[in-house]
Formats: structure tokens, sequence, C-alpha cells
């Protein structure tokens, strides 16, 4: 590949046009979306890191590295949304927690999403893999139990800008486990599963657990991964025979829970199942790589990997640490954490042919942003009732250098809804604890402490100091930027928007 760079640092490596490029075909665009992949789970990123992924470091040797990259949330769902439609997921209905796999859809018609956008520009659009962003079953009305699977589903990715869906409604431990090709059902349950009898957090827990549910004749949890790689190749191999611009967006179901390395991996990284997992996910992301440079079309192919949040704790941390390895790098907090390793995510996107001098950006971002970037890329225009949450980054991404901050501030998310706000060097929780599941949790181990927590993030990127006594008046400024962008409906320049829903009373830090 051109232009080869080789950056061991933080962060999020993307390749757009060069400067001066304003005649291109419209690139085709993949984008892999990790599921609980951990920041220090990528060698490139992690020189310490214990576990090989040379394959996605294929993608992060060449572009822009960002060194401060962020999921929009610390779980899954709202992550999701923000992706897709540039916009915080905490202005829906939904402030806190995730979906499930009964659960209706989260963003309604009226909402365009990333996929609508491409598909007015002319682009073929794909989602493959886990969707997590809710639809209607059939029937549901009439309970779980209910469910008519030989009917189609409603409200899916179909109806919200997708050409074609093939995939799972939810996480990979949450029934019902049941492939649905663009509207319907794959197969009808035949069994009802579960993964082993250890629940999670138990001591000896492997992380092969899933709740227990109907699972579809054609399904089984350890063939998922390799499936959705499968067919995701076999779209790029199609589209790229029939020479138009696609957008597909592989939404994998790994490394979550349940861990499940097939035979060829078991053992290999010799720590624990969960490496085992991550060295199969980037041996998969190999076999697609190599799928795109046999089309032809790599060159003009913007390859973007990255992760939905930190790494849970399910993937059995203490085992990692004893082998010395930092699957959150030197970031305090894991997958629904206010802290940093909740959300910082490793982020790398290619495009071989349209950068000519590869560069390191400094600048906070969010996955919220692609929206937005994408846009740009396609000479879309964004209206005001559009991606209220996404910045444009091509000016960074095409003048090295490009010192202009893009991104003013960024709200993080924890499990809980608790919020978070960092600008610059500064990041302010508005909560005593992690709003997840590292201690402090909420309740109990949160008493007796500051009801906010200020860190420096230049000075302390684990979070170990907190000076929230030490300088009110910077607690006093990003609170009243806090309240703003929930009062406006939007954190980018423009015509103020409603938010859906009402705060709860715990997350009402304003009062």
């Amino acid at each position: 590949m051109k232009n080869e760079l080789y950056i061991a640092s933080l962060g999020c490596i993307l390749l757009l046009p060069a400067c001066g490029q304003k005649n291109y075909e419209k690139p085709n665009i993949v984008f892999i979306l990790a599921d609980d992949l951990g920041y220090g789970d990528v060698s490139f990123l992690n020189p310490d890191s214990k576990i090989p992924t040379p394959n996605i470091d294929r993608i992060a040797r060449t572009g822009v590295t960002f060194t401060d990259a962020h999921s929009s949330s610390a779980v899954s769902t709202p992550t999701r949304y923000g992706l897709l439609t540039g916009r915080y997921s905490w202005r829906s209905e939904m402030k806190s927690g995730v979906l499930n796999g009964y659960s209706e859809a989260l963003i309604p018609e009226s909402r365009k999403t990333i996929a609508q956008m491409l598909r007015e520009v002319g682009y073929n659009t794909a989602c493959i893999g886990k969707w997590h962003l809710g639809w209607k079953w059939n029937n549901i009305e009439k309970g779980n139990d209910s469910v008519d699977f030989s009917k189609p589903i409603t409200d899916g990715p179909t109806e919200r800008g997708f050409d074609y869906f093939f995939g799972i409604s939810a996480s990979l431990d949450m029934p019902p486990y049941v492939y649905v090709e663009n509207d319907m059902p794959t197969s009808m349950p035949d069994r009802i599963t579960t993964g082993n009898n250890i629940s999670y957090g138990n001591p000896g827990y492997d992380g092969s657990m899933w709740r227990e549910g109907p699972t579809g004749s054609d399904f089984f949890h350890i063939e998922c991964t390799p499936e959705f790689f499968r067919r995701a190749g076999k779209y790029i191999e199609e589209k790229a025979r029939e020479k138009q611009p696609y957008f597909l967006y592989l939404a994998l179901s790994s490394p979550h829970t349940p861990i499940l390395p097939t035979d060829e991996f078991k053992g290999k990284s010799g720590i624990n199942p969960y490496a085992d997992f991550v060295m199969m996910v980037d041996a998969e992301v190999g076999k697609l790589l190599d799928i795109i440079e046999g089309t032809g079309e790599s060159e003009n192919t913007i390859i973007v990997f990255t992760s939905d949040n930190g790494t849970a704790p399910w993937a059995d941390i203490k085992t990692l640490k004893s082998k010395g390895h930092m699957t959150s790098y030197i970031f305090r907090g894991y997958k629904a954490d206010l802290y940093e390793g909740g959300h910082r995510i490793p982020c790398f996107v290619s495009w071989p042919a349209r950068i000519r001098k590869p560069h390191v950006v400094g600048q906070t971002i969010c996955l919220n942003d692609l929206y937005a970037t994408f846009a740009a890329v396609t000479g879309y225009k964004i209206a005001d009732n559009e991606a209220e949450d996404s910045y444009n980054l091509l000016p960074a991404l095409l003048k090295p250098g490009y010192r202009k901050i893009i991104r003013e501030a960024t709200v993080h998310q924890s499990v809980n809804g608790n919020l978070a706000i960092r600008k610059g060097d500064w990041k302010l929780l508005m909560t005593p604890g992690s709003g997840g599941w590292s201690f402090p949790r909420p309740g109990r181990e949160e008493e007796g402490l500051p009801p906010v927590q200020l860190f420096n993030m230049k000075d302390d990127p684990s979070e170990q100091k907190d000076l929230q006594a030490e300088y009110p008046e910077i607690v006093k400024e990003l609170t009243e930027l806090l309240k703003k962008y929930i009062e406006d409906g939007r954190s980018t320049p423009g015509i103020p928007q409603k938010n859906e829903g009402e705060f709860p009373a715990k997350l009402r830090f304003w009062e």
C-alpha cells in the first residue's frame, strides 16, 4: 500500500482526499465496528500488547492518526445510534442502558441515518451483523414467547436506509438467536439454548455463556463471526462487479460475549479465550482486506475499523493483567464507565488513493463525526434537523498541522446514563463515580464522594487526581456548556432542535 506509515501511538487512523483534489469517483466505504474491543487490544496502539493484531495493523499503517478517538457511549446501543444518526443517543427516548433482542426500534422513521444519506448520493448500502437498535417482531404484542418467526420483521435496517441486511437483532448473548436476511428470519427456532450454567461475574466464568432463548435451526453461536465476514466478502465482490459505490456497515458481534474462538484459535494467544477471540477477529479482518484488494478497488475504498466501546469485565481482566496485557492500555475503567477505558476506542481508517502525506491529529473526535465527514466526502448537504452532534473532520484530515479546533467539546455517556463533558484538556464527570461497572459504582460505593469529578487529561490521562475542588471555575464552565448542549438539542452550530423524552431525576445534574 502507498504512503506507508507506522506510528505506535494512541488513536484513530484515517485516510481521506489529498488537499486540492476536487473531482474523483465516490469511494466505497467499508465500516467495521468491533464489539467490546479494548483500546489496548490492538497491537498498533499498545506497544506492550500481548495480543498480536497484524491485520488490523495493516489498516493502521497508512493514514492520518487521531490520538483521542471516542465512541459516543460506553455501551452498545447508544453508540450505534450515534454512529448511524450523528446524534447523541441521550437525546432520544432512551436515556440509559441498552436494548434487548425483542426491543422495538429506537430510531424513528423521521430520523435520517448515514445509510439513507449515502443512498441519496448514489450508494448501495448494506448492514451485516449485529443491529441492536430495535425492530418489530411479528406478533410481539402478545409477548416474547408469541413471536411468529415465519413472518417478516418491520422497522428494521431495510426501513432505515439499508438496501441489504443480514444479521441478528441484538448482542450474541441476547435471545432470540435467529438470523434475519432483509426482513425475514432465515429459519424457525427448533431448540432453546444457553451457553453454560456459570453466571456473569461468578468465579470460573469463561465468557462462553449466553442467555437462554429460542434458537434458529441454522443458527450456531460459534459460527456467527465467520458467517458475518463471509457475507461481507460476498457483498463486496458482488458490488465490485456491478461498479456501484457501496457502503458496508459490518457490525460484528465479537469479541463481545459469548467468547467463542473456533478450534483453530483456541489457546493460540497463550493468555485466555478472550485474547484468542481477538486474534480470530483479526484473522477475519485480514481475509476481508484480501478480498477488497482482489476486487481491484482497494485504492478508492475507505476502510474503517473501530469499536463501539471498551472491553467488558467478562474478558477476564485479571488473567489479561497477569500476563502483562492491559486491555484499556494506560486508561482507567472498562466498558460501561465514564472513565476513558469505557469509551476511548481504537479507530483506524484507510483510503490509499486520496492521502499524500500521512500525519497525526491530536484533536478529540467521536464516532458521531463520521456522518458529517462522509457527507463532506460525497458532497451531501446536512439539514438543520440532521446529525446535530456530528462534526466534519475533513479540514484536519486534508491539511497536516491543521490547528483550528473542529469539535468544541465532546459528551460521554455511561451505561447508567450519567454524562461527562470533555473540552480541550479538561474532562468533567457529572457523577461521584464511574457511572458504570467499575469502582466506585453507582450507589453505596459513591457515598461521601464529591458530586462531580474533574480531570486534566493532558497531565493525568489515567484519571487518578480529581481536581474539582481546585478549579471550581472550570467545573462551572463545563457544567454550563453541557447544560447548553442539552437545552439546544445539538452541540454543532445551527438552529436549536428538540430532544425526545425527559431526563430522569437521577440524571438532572442541573437541579
